[in-house]
């Protein structure tokens, strides 16, 4: 583990199966690095949660492009392994234009998102989504609801 962990640039996996990605990660350039990170996470089969924090960068043209590319060719084995994105947005108004973006990803790739207000919310979205079932407080965006 701790070699695969020293592959790992854009997402942190010390807590696998609970993904997160680090702060800054997204910086130009980023998309081959983070489609190697995508498809290694997928190499090893098993159920995984990604959680994203707030994001204070706007992507670059070309890396939006690529991860599409990547996600649009890829996206049957990651719904069938990622059981939810979840992503953290603090402001009440911004959590209400990501979940209204986040229903058209939904929709497109069919891995459940959710949208919530702390780091702790966060981790208990992401362990719920993994089967433990005691807290079933926020439910997720689920493709079908879309």
């Amino acid at each position: 583990m701790a070699a695969a962990l020293d592959r790992f640039r854009i997402y942190d996996i010390s807590a696998w199966p609970i993904v997160m990605l680090r702060s800054g990660a997204q910086a130009p350039g980023y998309a081959p690095q983070w489609a190697r990170e995508m498809e290694a996470l997928l190499a090893r089969n098993q159920p995984f949660v990604v959680i994203h924090g707030v994001q204070q960068v706007d992507e670059a043209h070309e890396d939006r492009r690529l991860r599409a590319v990547w996600l649009k060719e890829n996206k049957a084995a990651l719904a069938a392994q990622c059981r939810a994105l979840v992503h953290v947005e603090p402001d009440p108004v911004q959590r209400l234009a990501v979940r209204a973006q986040a229903a058209i990803a939904v929709q497109a790739f069919k891995v459940p998102m959710e949208i919530v207000e702390s780091f702790d919310a966060a981790l208990d979205a992401a362990r719920r989504a993994l089967g433990d079932d005691s807290d079933q407080s926020t439910p997720f965006l689920e493709w079908a609801d879309v």
